[in-house]
């Protein structure tokens, strides 16, 4: 069937706005790469380095959100506040909290949040969430969105098998653990 010369110029119009679409949804997977490639560098060194290497086991071992868990957060002091003012994932590092976020910090915490939860033979993001919408102010509207990229990160996270990674978690079966990891 032979298109009409309008149909073509509506064809035209159409292609260059999913070409534009395109390209700028290709930027955005540019800057999730450079967030993926930035995470949480600030660790690594000075001044935060010692801190988290005392702190790190001490967290793992509590629960998340729990009283011993805000209080081991604060003893990590100047460290934490450097954190936070370097990484804009968490809400910490903006005036307003996590409404001056923007969707890639949101989507970045949210990532975050899935991957500490690893870190705890209890952690659970759904968990993560209803701790966190008190303690970050978060509105209802915000808080439901975040409710619904739930289950699209927990299912990331069983696609990339991260959980391989962590002694605690038992690999999918389907998925063989690296042989590094593999026991005995």
């Amino acid at each position: 069937m032979e298109l009409t010369p309008e149909e073509k110029l509506t064809n035209a119009e159409t292609m260059r706005h999913i070409l534009t679409v395109r390209a700028l949804l290709l930027e955005a997977i540019g800057e999730l790469t450079r967030r993926a490639r930035a995470h949480d560098v600030s660790k690594l060194g000075p001044p935060e380095v010692d801190t988290f290497t005392k702190y790190t086991p001490i967290l793992a071992g509590l629960t998340y959100g729990s009283p011993e868990y805000r209080d081991a957060l604060a003893q990590m002091g100047p460290a934490l506040v450097n954190h936070y003012a370097k990484n804009s994932h968490h809400p910490e590092h903006f005036e307003g909290g996590i409404l001056d976020m923007d969707l890639f910090d949101l989507l970045e915490m949210m990532i975050d949040w899935k991957a500490a939860t690893l870190r705890h033979a209890n952690g659970n993001l759904q968990k993560s969430l209803e701790v966190n919408g008190p303690r970050y102010g978060i509105p209802p509207p915000l808080y439901r969105i975040l409710q619904n990229t739930i289950a699209k990160v927990e299912k990331l996270a069983e696609k990339a098998n991260v959980a391989v990674s962590y002694p605690h978690v038992e690999a999918r079966p389907d998925t063989p653990a690296p042989t590094a990891l593999k026991k005995d």
